[in-house]
């Protein structure tokens, strides 16, 4: 998979999956901007950093790619917070902010984003969850904004298929990120937290977003220009166990 003349945007870039991402699309030759609340420092990137939730940060992030490379050809809407609690525990400005970041930021991305690809067609991919489909205990907030950003996929695709413009979805499951590992380090039996999560996997791992970039990789690639209103699960066979 060769981009090349390429620019892609990817957000929640410093770090996890949209790290992973990032560097991957470097490898592949592509110009990279990343876009995050905090410093990317990802050599080759440039970087921008702001709030996806914010319109005048993410007008500035499309405008820098504009400004830099006079494109944009790949958007991945990647950032995402969760915050734990059910509905009676969980505060409104919490709730707030995982709406907030984790589906009106990929909506304005792809706002902002679309009309740069009109000119010469583009692709989108959304990262979701499981949670999108599955649920656990204290999760309400994030289930509901990632079961939205799966709508979200369905309808940018309709909407924008003519215009040569593709939308897909990936949603991951456990993925070895900073996020999981500080969750683990918090359970009170790490090892025995961590034998449970990889008993749960018929693929006998947890995933790495090394998995995740790959597939970003192929869904931005030529070799999916059919490919458009999906969405593709990346659990190792997770959510197959769960009843």
């Amino acid at each position: 998979m060769d981009f090349r003349d390429r620019v892609v945007l990817v957000t929640g870039a410093a770090s996890g999956i949209g790290r992973g991402i990032a560097l991957r699309f470097l490898e592949a030759g592509a110009s990279v901007v990343a876009f995050d609340l905090n410093p990317s420092a990802i050599p080759g990137a440039v970087e921008v950093t702001g709030d996806v939730s914010v319109e005048g940060d993410v007008c500035a992030a499309v405008e820098r790619a504009r400004e830099t490379y006079g494109r944009l050809d790949v958007l991945v809407n990647n950032a995402a917070v969760e915050f734990n609690g059910d509905v009676t525990q969980l505060e409104p400005d919490d709730w707030d902010r995982q709406i907030a970041v984790n589906l009106r930021g990929a909506y304005l991305l792809s706002r902002y984003a679309i009309p740069l690809m009109r000119a010469h067609g583009g692709v989108i991919v959304n990262i979701s969850s499981v949670h999108a489909f599955v649920s656990w205990p204290g999760c309400p907030a994030y289930d509901a904004s990632k079961a939205g950003l799966n709508a979200l996929t369905r309808a940018m695709a309709l909407d924008h298929g003519r215009e040569g413009i593709r939308v897909n979805t990936i949603c991951p499951g456990y993925i070895d990120t900073p996020l999981m590992q500080k969750a683990l380090r918090d359970s009170p039996d790490r090892e025995e937290a961590l034998r449970r999560i990889l008993a749960a996997h018929p693929a006998g791992r947890i995933g790495t977003p090394q998995d995740i970039a790959e597939a970003v990789l192929f869904l931005a690639s030529p070799g999916a220009s059919f490919i458009t209103g999906a969405t593709l699960v990346i659990d190792g066979g997770m959510t197959l166990t769960r009843t």
